[in-house]
């Protein structure tokens, strides 16, 4: 292999969380909007929706994985300063962010050895899995599986032949009509690991997916610098990041620990369902302007975040698998 060139797997982990990485120097609210971030009020229902579903399975912990700079942490402490919280990143704890516990995490796939035997414990890792790196193949002329290996610059070129439990992985979960795609395998391990670490409570994943039908020819692999998408570069400049293979994750989750249950819907059917209230299709009642203008203004904007994070084909095409045990 050329000195200059590597597996796109390896080249990824090193531009975000290599000594010089992505994520050790800038805050992700700085180069992409979430539903955590970017969208006025959009932290505030996506916490009312995380503290619903702490509530309903009897959770009184919370553990935010890829917290980035605690912005939901932040929105669950003013919604509810009971939870227990605690926030797991690859920086230090963020100034002014009042945590129970904060975990620094390699980066990655890699999870702090702090976190573990958590009970009656909401874990939630939103938008973390798309930023583990995994392999990154495409087939040749003949159809073969191969490495894509990357320089610093972006450049591509073709690898060595894809085997072992990569190639089992692809045979398994894409189709003949994909000509470049993501390996799941690292993001299905990671996600085991999580949930190895939950004694009881759940564990939510939360993030842009496809399933074997609906897999992009092309792969999804992408950039995000200063709010922009750009071509994935691994040189540390810009967020790098590709969409989940949901069904290889479910199949691994389900049976690689035991659980209760592990059900998939999107973004928009989970927040209808936790909060019916802030979705009522009737206008907030002009009264409540002359009772309380604050609550009025108030209601207005979740009810526009909300329509923001619950839009179809945007935020609200995000996949949600929630996974119990007890």
């Amino acid at each position: 292999m050329h000195p200059d060139r590597q597996p796109w797997e390896q080249a990824w982990r090193d531009a975000l969380y290599g000594p010089d990485g992505f994520y050790r120097h800038h805050a992700p609210s700085g180069h992409f909007t979430t539903s955590t971030q970017g969208v006025p009020a959009a932290g505030a229902v996506l916490a009312l929706a995380v503290a619903e579903l702490a509530r309903r399975h009897g959770c009184d912990r919370v553990v935010d994985v890829g917290a980035g700079r605690g912005e939901l942490l932040a929105e669950l402490r003013r919604l509810d300063p009971g939870l227990h919280l605690a926030g797991v990143d690859v920086v230090g704890l963020p100034a002014d962010l009042l945590v129970d516990a904060w975990h620094v995490s390699p980066g990655g796939a890699a999870l702090p050895e702090g976190l573990e035997h958590l009970r009656n414990t909401l874990v939630v890792a939103h938008e973390w899995l798309d930023v583990v790196p995994c392999p990154v193949v495409g087939r040749d002329t003949r159809g073969v599986w191969r490495a894509v290996t990357v320089a610093p610059d972006g450049t591509e070129h073709p690898g060595g032949v894809v085997e072992g439990e990569a190639l089992g992985w692809l045979e398994t979960w894409v189709g003949a009509d994909v000509r470049r795609a993501e390996v799941g395998l690292p993001r299905d391990l990671a996600a085991a690991d999580l949930l190895g670490r939950l004694d009881s409570g759940v564990l939510l994943v939360v993030d842009y997916g496809h399933e074997r039908g609906t897999r992009p020819a092309d792969g999804t692999l992408t950039g995000f610098r200063s709010g922009r998408q750009v071509p994935p570069v691994p040189d540390g400049s810009c967020d790098l990041t590709a969409h989940v293979a949901v069904d290889s994750l479910v199949a691994h989750l389900r049976t690689v620990h035991p659980v209760d249950r592990c059900d998939v819907t999107d973004q928009r059917t989970a927040l209808l369902h936790l909060l019916p209230d802030a979705a009522d299709p009737r206008p907030v009642p002009h009264d409540l302007a002359r009772r309380d203008p604050t609550a009025y203004l108030q209601a207005l904007a979740q009810r526009a975040a909300l329509g923001v994070l619950a839009a179809p084909g945007g935020l609200g095409s995000f996949r949600w698998v929630v996974t119990t045990r007890q």
